[in-house]
């Protein structure tokens, strides 16, 4: 059977800045998550000054500056990280929901890759094994 073409991204990017939009809130299982991201970025060629990290309230503010990220035109991509984990009432649904609304709406306005790093759990040890434990760290992913 005829194959079309395969492409696939270059990982070894060079003179190229990303950007890093973390949630402070849930800041213990976040920082693992950017710990991850900032090794991977290292392990493909980004030296630590092509990265900018900007910290914000929750992960429903993570959209607003990721968009403003990928439209101000210095960055080749922008990754978001953030913890949302279930609680007592249906915030985490809304907050899940509209992050990743916007998420996605700030890479398809502007066209640039902007990358979904944010863990949606059933509780604490879910958001801790998928930020460096059993189940890998999502942020380097």
């Amino acid at each position: 059977m005829a194959k079309g073409p395969e492409f696939e991204a270059d990982l070894h990017p060079e003179n190229q800045r990303f950007g890093i939009v973390v949630a402070r809130f849930n800041r213990a299982i976040t920082k693992l998550l950017l710990n991850g991201a900032h090794e991977a970025l290292a392990e493909h060629g980004v030296p630590t000054d092509a990265i900018d990290v900007l910290w914000v309230p929750g992960c429903f503010e993570i959209p607003l500056i990721a968009q403003r990220l990928a439209a101000s035109g210095g960055y080749h991509a922008v990754i978001c990280l953030g913890a949302v984990v279930r609680g007592d009432t249906a915030h985490f649904e809304h907050v899940g929901r509209e992050a990743a609304a916007g998420i996605a709406d700030a890479a398809r306005t502007t066209g640039v890759p902007v990358l979904f790093g944010v863990l949606t759990t059933e509780n604490w040890q879910q958001a801790l094994d998928r930020a460096g434990g059993k189940e890998g760290n999502k942020g380097y992913d």
